[in-house]
């Protein structure tokens, strides 16, 4: 495979002709997320939990085998099989490093990684190596691997020259690996709200603070190129890859900037094309969205305002559809989602859907229900959703626990009584304090117990259902991908 490198707006090989990355991403792998794997709360205090009830040799066999089952050759061969050029892997640091010996590196971690590798290079597939979970939280929610809603990296120099400290590391290694396309720093880096989401720092309130982002671009970019002058390197837009007007212009060879393209059209309720009423904060109520809608959301991206801009290339890191909502509106998401993609194509940015796999939710491969995994946590999930613990899914009917959640953070509003405090914005923080952080670790435990009895064998068996062979393929949604993954090499 060749390196590849930036030229103007496109992304070309090594006698310069222009590849185009598109592909998805191999989110829950080495970088769970509960609603992708099936459990409340974060995943290092999930392996603490495990670590108690199973015991230590036990806990450590379970997550090396959900790990192995989930993603492996079968998952990349199948993968490249659809067209696809690129696959972006998240990446938590405690693979690499542990919290009590810094600068230590794990060479378990790089050995899982380095086989992930050993197969993309053998299918002919790019991988994007992306830092999901940083040292200390580069955001405050879950997919960081935050348990607590505080972000300490970006006002902790420990942390942040832990962080520069693992990506001269990975540069070490991987320096000579052209089938590494990359490496995307941070994932959805937020600044401004670091001691967590309040009803005056989140959506339309909140507040970059660009100095802090572009100091530790700059410093990471320059460390890298000390040892590796060929890598694309991927830089994300503050506030979750929204907002890019403050980065600073390009000051290096080979970067590459990537939004994140999440819309109420690939969520719901709602038909699409048609009136769109996605609940909570994120929009403003009601509205109508098409073909022409997406295309304004996508011309006014802050990422796409600035690689036009600056005539550098986009990378959409994230965007997608989910499918566990009503089931007559599952052709509404997935015909948003292919006029997503076409707009992508005609514009010829770069893609990766999230996510690859999952228990149900957005997958493009997703677990089946009758096994034997879904038949054990199946009932844990629907309380999972009773309490509303995967807080983000505002497209879900409400519940009652949801609705007297919401009524208590009204009271408590009101008793505060202070007329700058966006209610909208404070039911959806108190809601999720109380429902994603709180009860989703107290919570925890219960999804734990289940696998209290079983040996290692019956582990096995069990998690085996996160495996390619024993999962479903979602048939609309493989053949949108191969659709576009394919125009996307034609077209260049």
């Amino acid at each position: 495979m060749d390196f590849l490198r930036t030229e103007g707006k496109s992304i070309v090989d090594a006698r310069g002709s222009v590849v185009r990355l598109a592909g998805t991403c191999a989110g829950g792998w080495m970088n769970l997320e509960d609603f992708i794997n099936g459990y409340s709360g974060a995943e290092h205090t999930l392996r603490h939990q495990m670590a108690e009830v199973l015991g230590a040799a036990r806990a450590e066999f379970f997550f090396e085998r959900l790990l192995e089952h989930f993603f492996n050759e079968s998952d990349i061969a199948y993968i490249r099989s659809l067209g696809a050029t690129v696959v972006r892997l998240p990446l938590n640091y405690r693979h690499f490093e542990d919290d009590d010996k810094p600068y230590v590196y794990k060479e378990a971690g790089f050995a899982r990684l380095g086989r992930v590798l050993d197969w993309c290079d053998k299918h002919g597939l790019y991988a994007i190596l992306d830092l999901h979970a940083v040292q200390g939280w580069q955001n405050v929610h879950w997919h960081s691997d935050n348990a607590s809603g505080i972000s300490l990296f970006w006002h902790d120099a420990h942390y942040q020259d832990r962080f520069v400290a693992l990506w001269c590391e990975i540069a070490r290694r991987y320096r000579h690996r052209a089938v590494v396309a990359g490496y995307d720093l941070i994932n959805e880096p937020c600044v401004g709200n670091q001691r967590g989401d309040l009803p005056w720092n989140i959506h339309s309130n909140y507040r970059p603070e660009w100095p802090l982002l572009n100091a530790v671009y700059r410093r990471t970019v320059q460390a890298i190129r000390q040892i590796d002058a060929r890598h694309i390197i991927f830089l994300e837009g503050d506030r979750y890859s929204h907002q890019f007007s403050g980065l600073d212009a390009p000051f290096a060879e080979n970067l590459v900037y990537s939004s994140h393209n999440y819309t109420a059209a690939g969520f719901g309720p709602g038909k699409y094309p048609g009136v769109i009423d996605l609940p909570g904060p994120r929009t403003a109520g009601p509205e109508t969205w098409d073909l022409a809608r997406q295309e304004q959301a996508f011309l006014e991206h802050e990422g796409t305002v600035f690689t036009d801009q600056h005539q550098v290339p986009l990378w959409i890191g994230e965007f997608g559809s989910v499918y566990n909502g009503a089931a007559n509106e599952v052709p509404d998401r997935l015909r948003a989602m292919d006029e997503q993609l076409g707009l992508f194509e005609r514009h010829r940015a770069h893609w990766t859907t999230w996510t690859y796999k999952d228990v149900g939710v957005m997958g493009l491969v997703t677990l089946d229900p009758a096994s034997e995994y879904m038949q054990r946590v199946g009932h844990f999930i629907g309380k999972k959703l009773l309490l509303g613990t995967d807080h983000w899914m505002q497209w879900m009917p409400p519940t009652p626990i949801g609705q007297a959640v919401e009524q208590l953070a009204e009271q408590v509003c009101g008793v505060i009584d202070d007329d700058s405090i966006d209610r909208r914005y404070g039911r959806a923080c108190f809601s999720q304090s109380a429902l994603c952080f709180f009860t989703g670790a107290l919570l925890q435990r219960s999804y734990v117990n289940l696998f209290q009895a079983l040996t290692e064998n019956d582990i096995d068996r069990t998690l085996a259902s996160f495996s390619l062979p024993q999962c479903r393929v979602n048939q609309p949604l493989e053949g949108l991908i191969r659709k576009h993954a394919l125009s996307a090499q034609r077209a260049d």
